[in-house]
Order: structure tokens, then sequence, then C-alpha cells
């Protein structure tokens, strides 16, 4: 049974049930698992400050795991991550650590967690917060629109397929359904109803990202997106090329709310995303399904910086923000959703105060040193003594 099954909150013996949530968290690799440690003093200030609890399973999974016992991620803490109410993951992979084939063993376990959970929305925040320097001189509107990448179809379901000829001849097939689109799509709509739309004018809007000028399948892809589009008439929805959108981006970023894509598109996009608010220190992700849920920071195991305590978590900690958001929401459990708010609200005032600076934003505050700041503010913006 899902140990949030039974959702309303009620009273026994004159105190209200709260609820708690099963999480499965997997430290990773290079960096990961210090930034895993600085989120989780985090997660403890809201326990204690916004009414929720919270059951974190930590696992070894990986690329070191693979590297000491021949699996990247064993049977049992799949099984955990199927029956956890969500899983938060940091950063896997080390470019030095390869199957007999060659290839590194990132692509393989996060593939499988996909298929396994059912992953089809992967969600890519491209956020600027106050404080935080864009290289781009367009943003004085604000940035803050989500890329949304289809996570299991598109030229990314040919992975562990593909055909090579003779050593002469490559292939990878893209495939697009019509189930599969539906229901990221689906997705988008129902994301834009739950934000303040674009930075510009407020405007809901949800943009198709395709090379529908060009390809029967991107052309398919617009076709359902419009299909489903009319089922939200209070929204915007646009198409446009994913060419002419990487210059938009970068031209106009304050004019965007959803986009949505294809995954590789989506993939390539969201890294673009990332450059422009900041770097991918700064940049969390979410991977939806219909019954599971995946957080993860958007960056890699920068292996060169292990154990120098000058990682930048923030992204890891903006991804725990929404994993209790995606939980209230689907609990409808109000806590949950302002121990989210809570710990965005902490980060985007010590940013905007310009005391959140890593070496990656030119600074030379610690990986615990930022834990530290998260914490005492999630604290002191709800007036608990520490």
């Amino acid at each position: 049974m899902d140990c949030c099954e039974t959702n309303q909150p009620f009273e026994s013996l004159g105190e209200p049930f709260v609820k708690t949530y099963h999480i499965a968290a997997l430290p990773g690799d290079g960096i990961g698992p210090e930034c895993l440690d600085a989120t989780m003093p985090v997660l403890d200030a809201v326990q204690s400050c916004c009414g929720i609890s919270l059951k974190i399973n930590r696992h070894e999974a990986g690329a070191e795991h693979y590297r000491k016992h021949g699996v990247a991620i064993p049977d049992e803490v799949l099984k955990d991550c199927l029956d956890a109410d969500a899983v938060l993951l940091a950063a896997i992979g080390l470019p030095d650590v390869r199957k007999p084939d060659g290839t590194e063993v990132q692509p393989d376990m996060m593939m499988g967690l996909r298929r396994a959970l059912g992953l089809y929305a992967a969600v890519r925040p491209v956020k600027l917060y106050p404080g935080v320097p864009s290289p781009l001189n367009t943003a004085g509107a604000g940035i803050d629109m989500v890329i949304l990448r289809e996570n299991l179809e598109g030229l990314f379901a040919s992975f562990g397929g593909g055909c090579i000829l003779n050593d002469h001849v490559a292939t990878d097939t893209i495939v697009i359904t019509r189930e599969g689109t539906e229901r990221v799509v689906d997705y988008a709509f129902q994301l834009s109803q739950r934000r303040k739309g674009r930075p510009i004018d407020g405007k809901r809007r949800v943009t198709c990202v395709d090379k529908a000028n060009v390809f029967r399948s991107f052309a398919f892809f617009r076709k359902v997106f419009f299909d489903i589009a009319h089922r939200y008439p209070d929204i915007e929805a646009d198409a446009t090329y994913v060419d002419a959108m990487s210059l938009y981006m970068v031209t106009s970023p304050s004019d965007w709310d959803v986009l949505v894509m294809e995954n590789q598109f989506g993939d390539i996009l969201s890294d673009l995303g990332a450059a422009i608010v900041g770097g991918l220190g700064m940049a969390p992700s979410a991977e939806i399904g219909d019954n599971h849920a995946l957080f993860q920071p958007s960056h890699g195991t920068a292996p060169q910086l292990t154990g120098k305590n000058v990682a930048n978590p923030i992204a890891t900690i903006l991804s725990a923000s929404m994993m209790l958001d995606w939980l209230g929401t689907r609990y409808d459990d109000a806590d949950a959703i302002s121990a989210g708010a809570a710990i965005e609200s902490a980060v985007a005032g010590l940013l905007k105060d310009g005391h959140l600076r890593t070496a990656d934003q030119g600074g030379n505050t610690s990986t615990s040193a930022i834990s530290d700041a998260v914490t005492d503010a999630i604290h002191r913006n709800a007036g608990v003594a520490r």
C-alpha cells in the first residue's frame, strides 16, 4: 500500500494526523553525495517547520557501485524506488567507469529508471533568481520558463537499439506516438495552469517546439499538440521550430512560459536554458509519471571537485523543493506544498542578498555553508529558534 494512500488529515486523540512520505535517496557519484548531504539538513528543517514527515531511505547506486559490484542499480534499490512516494537522485556517472562495450554506466541507469518508473515528462525549470547574473542583456523583464521534454520516446527510444552496418552506416530511429505525445502535452497545459504565466505580461502560454517543416514525425507531434490544446481555451498555444527557439531563448527570454518538445531537443535546449540563468548548478529537474516521480539536479558529477566542499548544491536543494511541491499536489497536501515553497523562498532570499556564491557563481562559499545558510533561513522565515 502506498504510505500516503490515506491522504486526508484526521484527528487522533486530539492530534492531527501527519502523513509520512517514503523517499528513496540515491547519492550517486562524484559531487553527488556532497550535494545530497547538503540537502538533508534542509529537508530536516522543513520537517520541523512545516508539519510534514519524511522517511528517507538512502541507497548506493551508480558508477562507483558498478565499479565495486558490477551492477549500477541493485534490484533491491530499484524495488525501493518503485515502492517510494518519490525518488531524490543526486548526480551519477564517472567518465572512467565504463561497461565492456566502452560506454558509460550512467545512461543505462537513467534509462532503466525512467522506463521502470514510467517517467514520461522531464521538467526543467529555467528561472533567473534576483541577484544571480545572466550572460544576457535581454533578461530585464525576468526569465521564468519551463522546458518540458517527452522523456521516453523521440530519439531516445533508440537507446540500446540502433544499427551499425559493416562499420560504414549507423542508424537510430525516432519514435513519436500519439499516446506518448498526448500525455506530455496534457501535462504541459496543466503545468501552465499552475504557473504565473510568462514574465513579460503574465500570459499563460504553451509552445510546441519541433522541426515540423522537415520531418513527418515532428509534424505529427505538432498535430497532436494542437489536438490537446483545444481542451485548454484559457491558455495560449503556439508552435515554433527548434532552431528558431534556440534564438528566441537568447533574444527574448521573457516571452516564454512552458515549452514542450521531443526528448533530444529538450535535452539540448535545457542546457541552453541553464546557461542563461546562472549555469547547471542552478538547474533543478523533475521526471514525472502517472504513479512515480524522480527529482535530481541537471548537472553532472564533476569528479574533479569531489571532496573539496566547493560544489554548488543549489540545484539539488531546489530539486528537493520540486519534490515536495509534487507530493503536495499529488496528495492534496498543503503542508508539503508549503514546505517546497519554504525551501525555494529561502534560496531565493539568500541569492538576492548575495549570500550564496559558490565557485561556479564567482564566489567562495562552500557546499556545507550553503546548506547551513538555507537551513537557517528556513527556520528564520518560519520564526523557529534553532
